[in-house]
């Protein structure tokens, strides 16, 4: 009987060539991308830089065996390099793309909702099931990790971003990141950078100087990379201070691989290449090539390199990033497969916990929530919650299970393909009938608002159902709720004192009829078991924890740019309208962000403005007490305090720590979130990274804190605090 060895040794005689790398050495990523390398030909180098997006291809000419995706890349089989099967994206599987009709996916809550629980630990574990899905769906590659700041509420892919504050935002990615790719998958982080509005993406110009970049938009991707080490970086659509982000020096190769040391590679958005020479200036992949229009990093970088354009050097250093990440994230050494059981029960208690902690309650006068057993004739009024809830639209959509109960085409809503309004998922009717059998439940469509009123007022409560919806592709006109939103609240509030209003949206919203609703839930997209979140909240099963990751302006009046930038840049054609790029052949067109650093609640705080709901608002179903602040300097400040729950209820708090420097805008720079039985007390530290706090210095390429007294603040909100102490700052100085 032979050996292992011996086995080995008559296997690679039979086979009569050298074993794939993969298959001969563990360890070192770097040593074990180099060997492959060297023995790759030049062509099968040139194919790792670029792939077709599978379901605009006729179907005789996909990969056989591939899953039809947002994207793929032909690997080396002949030396155990698998193909990159990519799909999107932040919230589930999207199978936007997917032809197959039948196939769905869990459905996750909108990246905003996530947001709004302020707990990292959440986003670790539903990017670990989503990650879970794609490998079973045969995916290696998930587009997630969506960290654009939330600079205008008006922006249409706010709902897939985390936020407006980098710290914030940028803790978040990084433990949703570390999720995705704990299922040796990778994962990327995108779109680099400064992608904040959808208006015009592909052809505006963000202008920004690099300290105000430095101190914002770059820090969140700077802190989520860090944090959850994505293997891909996903350049974005416009241009930063007049270069393409994709073929953009300072972005990919002074920041990315200079001074952040990034060791993976960079692929372009769908549609975001413009030149072979873009490989010079950090771009490694082209992604979903036909959308370009031009195979850049095919046939045309073959023609570059025989023209000496382009260096061969450049193509073997873009081809050994993209191995050394397949070797790195686990991809080679465990080849996904299509067909692994999903249990997607499980899997919906998932995004059921994360859409419950995401809910973020707004008002409750006189505790009018969680619903009171005497309320016996409940009347829910509007936003198809008979049927599910609404989702946003884009590439992140993903078909739930149990598919959509309902899809609405969008006229004006940009892309074609990203203009179906769409409601899937649980039904809150259904489920506060579950949660409530003593009840008597009705639904009004709330078409007719005077109909609803007098539905409303022949009931106990009513709860109505506000809606705006968000797509890619297109940013908001304004702030106002869809269709008849606000008159329709405004009628049921006048016909019953106790209204509830339950909003289904991606983005903050104005609130004229506020002061005449008794409640206000913010459930933003909730995914795939929203129904049942929704009604385990409304009648406490479930106390709301949520806190405000976004700042609701009273108006558009308040925020840096009342006029949405490029609003008046439209195309010549509405046939332009329906290109991926959108509004790709407008005139180029300037984007200045007037705060600069300063976004969300930094603006407000500097203008001494009073927004509608401030940023890490949200009430509770009980009562939180802050004591013993005791604050310790220095080079990375300590804050120590404790949180008592005071009130009757079990209920998880989100206290947040604050620093004021001289002449600065508040900073948040720490949080916790201590789940609390009443009476309980639990200390909590935030121990400050200096960089949230410092000034970046462009001529000394270093952060900077100087040696100062400065203001803590442990705070319900960035307007509301309760404790307040001083630090001294001791001068420190980073390097980037």
């Amino acid at each position: 009987m032979m050996g292992r060895q011996a086995i080995a040794g008559v296997a690679l005689f039979l086979a009569g060539t050298a074993m794939p790398i993969a298959a001969q050495e563990a360890g070192n990523p770097d040593q074990r991308a180099a060997r492959t390398l060297a023995q790759m030909t030049p062509e099968e180098k040139i194919g790792l830089l670029h792939g077709p997006m599978p379901s605009l291809l006729p179907a005789a000419k996909r990969l056989a065996g591939v899953p039809v995706g947002a994207g793929v890349i032909t690997g080396v089989p002949r030396l155990g390099i698998p193909n990159l099967t990519e799909t999107d994206a932040s919230l589930g599987v999207s199978n936007l793309n997917d032809l197959r009709k039948g196939d769905v996916a869990t459905a996750m809550p909108s990246g905003m909702a996530q947001a709004a629980s302020w707990n990292s630990e959440l986003l670790r574990t539903g990017g670990a099931m989503i990650g879970s899905e794609a490998r079973a769906k045969g995916f290696n590659v998930m587009l997630v990790g969506g960290v654009n700041l939330v600079r205008d509420p008006r922006a249409g892919r706010n709902f897939e971003y985390l936020g407006e504050d980098p710290l914030l935002a940028g803790t978040l990615v990084g433990a949703q990141i570390a999720g995705v790719q704990s299922n040796g998958i990778i994962g990327t982080i995108k779109h680099f950078a400064i992608n904040d509005l959808e208006t015009g993406r592909n052809v505006h110009s963000v202008v920004m100087d690099e300290a105000a970049m430095r101190e914002s938009d770059l820090l969140a991707f700077q802190i989520g990379m860090e944090k959850g080490r994505p293997h891909s970086v996903m350049c974005a659509y416009n241009r930063v201070n007049g270069d393409f982000a994709c073929q953009n020096p300072f972005l990919l190769n002074d920041v990315l691989r200079r001074d952040w040391r990034f060791p993976g590679f960079v692929m372009s958005d769908w549609g975001a290449v413009h030149s072979s020479e873009a490989i010079l200036h950090g771009l490694d992949q082209q992604s979903g090539e036909q959308i370009d229009g031009k195979p850049w990093f095919s046939t045309l970088m073959v023609k570059a390199v025989e023209e000496g354009r382009i260096p061969q050097k450049a193509v073997d250093t873009a081809a050994l990033r993209i191995l050394r990440s397949m070797f790195a994230s686990g991809i080679v050494d465990r080849p996904v497969t299509a067909g692994a059981a999903i249990d997607y029960d499980a899997h919906g208690l998932v995004a059921q916990r994360a859409a419950e902690e995401g809910i973020v309650l707004l008002r409750n006068e006189a505790g009018v929530l969680p619903l009171a057993a005497t309320a016996r004739r409940i009347v829910v009024i509007g936003g198809h919650a008979d049927i599910g809830t609404l989702s946003g639209g884009g590439s992140s959509q993903v078909r739930p299970v149990g598919g959509f109960a309902l899809e609405e085409r969008q006229v004006g809503a940009g892309v074609a393909s990203f203009s179906k309004r769409s409601y899937g998922g649980t039904a809150p009717l259904a489920a506060l009938k579950a949660v409530r059998p003593d009840a008597q439940i009705t639904f009004v469509d709330g078409r007719d608002p005077a109909a609803a009123a007098d539905a409303a007022r022949a009931a106990d409560m009513a709860i109505v159902f506000g809606e705006k919806w968000s797509t890619e592709a297109a940013d908001q006109k304004d702030l106002s709720l869809d269709g008849n939103g606000n008159a329709l609240i405004a009628a049921v509030a006048k016909a019953n004192p106790k209204t509830i209003v339950v909003l289904e949206t991606g983005n903050p919203v104005a609130m004229p009829w506020q002061k005449d609703v008794a409640a206000i839930v913010a459930a933003w997209f909730p995914g795939q078991r929203g129904g049942e979140a929704i009604a385990r909240v409304l009648t406490g099963a479930v106390n709301p924890s949520g806190r405000l990751p976004v700042t609701f302006p009273a108006s558009v009046d308040q925020l840096p740019n009342p006029v949405l930038p490029g609003g008046d840049a439209a195309p010549a054609d509405a046939a332009t309208r329906a290109t991926y790029g959108l509004m790709a052949s407008a005139k180029p067109f300037d984007v200045h962000f007037p705060e600069g650093s300063d976004a969300g609640y930094r603006w407000f705080a500097k203008r001494n403005a009073s927004p509608l709901y401030a940023f890490g608002y949200g009430l509770s179903y009980t009562s939180f007490r802050y004591d013993g602040l005791k604050v310790t300097g220095g080079q990375r400040p300590t804050i120590r305090f404790t949180v008592t729950n005071t009130g009757q209820r079990a209920g998880a708090d989100v206290p947040q720590v604050y620093l004021t420097r001289p002449g600065k805008a508040k900073r948040l720079v720490g949080w916790s979130k201590p789940m609390l039985q009443p009476g309980e007390t639990r200390a909590v530290s935030v121990t400050v990274d200096p960089r949230v706090i410092a000034d970046f210095d462009v001529r000394q390429q270093r952060w900077i804190v100087p040696s100062e007294t400065v203001a803590i603040e442990v705070a319900r909100s960035a307007t509301d605090p309760v404790l307040k102490g001083t630090a001294r700052l001791t001068r420190t100085t980073l390097k980037p």
